[in-house]
């Protein structure tokens, strides 16, 4: 069976505003798990109010949790990193017991630079030698949560040729319990940057490994960031999704045979009052493609 849900923001304008799409429209959430942590006294990392709001709507509701975290770093071959990602495991374990993530999956791309956190994940090198090391990463998430994935990329700076990374993720995804969540806006934005084909990306993955689909909005740059004027399209999660990425969905919904979930994302801080008619028919639309799919 094929979910439907959407992201919980740790947001209180957002949470308060979709509160009847939450219940009626989601059939599991997706929760960034770092975004429902504090730092504690000792320098650990504890819950905060979200986290045990988050669990008590899922466990009232009766629906799954599935999590997309921006942590695990699974491109970093810093030894700096090593203790931080020893206590990023420690506390993934305990949101584990909480929440029972259906599945786990993260970001492809290096989030930390000789032990520093950076803001947005950094391009790899797709290379065998990355590979060992991306699988390693998840292997050590494997072991909290038995189904482990990544998400298709999306940069405005890259390593390489974009197309290139549908074999560098089927080479990265090739053990048991190792999953592709399809972020079919990335894609989107990606090929509208680089002037590629979406469907020739689309083609080169091995879609059998797909367990979860995102699908989102975004914006244009401002112009005043280029000195030539040029924008780029922004997967900022903060519009409702285009409708070239729904004929994209239709397209590949098919060609999913693992799929499990198919979420709706969108920020916090980018729900007003018209947005919540707009999620609620982007769950039911996609409600009904997935029943509707061959």
């Amino acid at each position: 069976m094929v979910l439907t849900g959407i992201t919980l923001q740790p947001e209180r304008e957002y949470l308060d505003r979709l509160a009847p799409v939450l219940r009626s429209e989601a059939e599991f959430f997706e929760v960034a798990p770092e975004t429902l942590w504090r730092i504690g006294p000792d320098g650990a990392f504890e819950p905060n109010a979200f986290h045990r709001e988050f669990a008590a709507l899922a466990r009232d509701l009766g629906v799954p949790v599935v999590a997309h975290g921006v942590g695990l770093d699974v491109g970093s071959v810093d030894p700096a990193a090593a203790p931080r990602r020893a206590r990023w495991l420690d506390r993934i374990a305990r949101d584990h017991e909480t929440f029972g993530f259906a599945w786990y999956t993260d970001h492809l791309g290096a989030t930390s630079l000789a032990g520093r956190a950076v803001t947005l994940p950094i391009a790899l090198p797709m290379t065998g030698a990355m590979a060992v090391v991306v699988r390693t990463n998840l292997r050590a998430l494997q072991s909290i949560v038995p189904d482990v994935g990544l998400e298709n990329s999306v940069f405005y700076f890259l390593l390489g040729r974009w197309l290139d990374e549908p074999a560098f993720l089927t080479n990265v995804l090739e053990p048991p319990g190792f999953h592709l969540l399809l972020d079919l806006h990335n894609i989107y934005t990606m090929a509208l940057n680089r002037g590629d084909d979406p469907g020739e990306y689309l083609d080169r993955l091995d879609l059998t490994k797909v367990i979860e689909i995102h699908l989102s909005g975004g914006t244009r740059s401002d112009p005043a960031w280029l000195p030539d004027g040029r924008t780029l399209r922004l997967d900022s999660h903060d519009t409702a999704v285009p409708e070239t990425v729904w004929r994209l969905f239709e397209r590949v919904l098919p060609r999913c045979p693992n799929l499990r979930g198919v979420c709706i994302e969108r920020i916090e801080g980018t729900v007003g009052e018209p947005d919540v008619a707009v999620l609620r028919a982007e769950l039911r639309r996609a409600k009904e493609l997935v029943r509707g799919r061959a």
